[in-house]
């Protein structure tokens, strides 16, 4: 049985789902921008792909918001400075660039939110992100608004005047790897997939609150050498840390951190408060619980 909708006949936000849901998977354009007076804004788009190799023309769509009909600041700064870098995203970045996808204050940096690394373009002005497998540096040659209301696209037609791949992705004839590189790509709601041997997982995606940002994190957390980049977007994605009182009933009823809090040399300690809190995240995805091991080293 065939369920037939006419757009016109459902709201704007039934619609997009039903596309989001069916178009997909869709790459990631992390898109690095500037404004007039050179502030940084990084964000994420899946209305993205490449239209052309001869000039090379990569397009993607921020859309005018649903909810009240405003504009996203890739959109206003490409229009203010028409350049941008379009990175890649793998794998290893992608809790980074969800985290990024949250709607900041214009002016906050999204490269310092997500910790993600800033390094200046050859070409153009907007930095591209060190992390990415593949950036571009592109010029923008047009913007073409599809309508005024909210949803409507804006296609953003940026010609590639410069490209850097990360060799560790390349095989031996010099050719991007799709294993080595580990794209994701966009699915509808909370969903991704991953174009290698693992297919489907789920992120928490940060709309109506406003994760701390990786930079908020606790330094000795924070450059944690068991925690991954990860791991470090999902804690970064919590609008508040546990209290103390929180943290303390924790360690009464937790015997295993009991146990570990037992052992006399701090480093010790902290080695393994990072491992449970790791398997936490990446098993159970219980973030608010790996918190309060990550915080029960303070209060032993």
């Amino acid at each position: 049985m065939i369920k037939t909708v006419d757009p016109k006949k459902v709201s704007t936000q039934e619609f997009h789902s039903y596309l989001l849901g069916a178009v997909a998977p869709r790459p990631i354009a992390f898109a690095s921008t500037v404004d007039k007076n050179g502030v940084v804004n990084l964000s994420p788009f899946s209305f993205f792909n490449a239209f052309s190799a001869n000039p090379p023309i990569l397009i993607f769509s921020p859309a005018r918001r649903v909810r009240n009909n405003t504009t996203k600041h890739t959109l206003e700064n490409v229009l203010e400075h028409k350049e941008v870098v379009i990175n890649i995203v793998n794998y290893a970045m992608v809790e980074q660039m969800s985290l990024a996808s949250t709607e900041y204050d214009k002016g906050v940096n999204e490269f310092t939110k997500a910790g993600l690394t800033e390094v200046p373009s050859k070409m153009v002005k907007p930095p591209r992100v060190a992390e990415a497998p593949v950036a571009f540096e592109c010029k923008v040659n047009d913007v073409v608004a599809l309508g005024k209301e909210g949803g409507a696209g804006n296609l953003i037609i940026a010609e590639v005047v410069l490209a850097h791949i990360n060799e560790e992705i390349l095989d031996e004839s010099a050719k991007i790897d799709p294993f080595k590189l580990d794209a994701v790509g966009r699915l509808g709601g909370n969903w991704y997939t991953r174009a290698n041997y693992d297919a489907l997982f789920e992120i928490p995606k940060p709309l109506a609150t406003k994760g701390i940002g990786i930079d908020q994190i606790p330094q000795e957390i924070r450059n944690s050498s068991i925690l991954t980049g990860n791991n470090l977007g999902r804690l970064g994605n919590v609008e508040t840390l546990p209290d103390k009182e929180e943290i303390k009933s924790f360690i009464q009823t937790n015997q295993h951190v009991q146990e570990v809090l037992s052992k006399k040399d701090k480093t010790e300690i902290t080695l393994s408060l990072h491992k449970y809190a790791k398997k936490l995240l990446d098993e159970n995805q219980n973030t608010a619980l790996a918190w309060k091991v990550l915080m029960a080293i303070s209060y032993y």
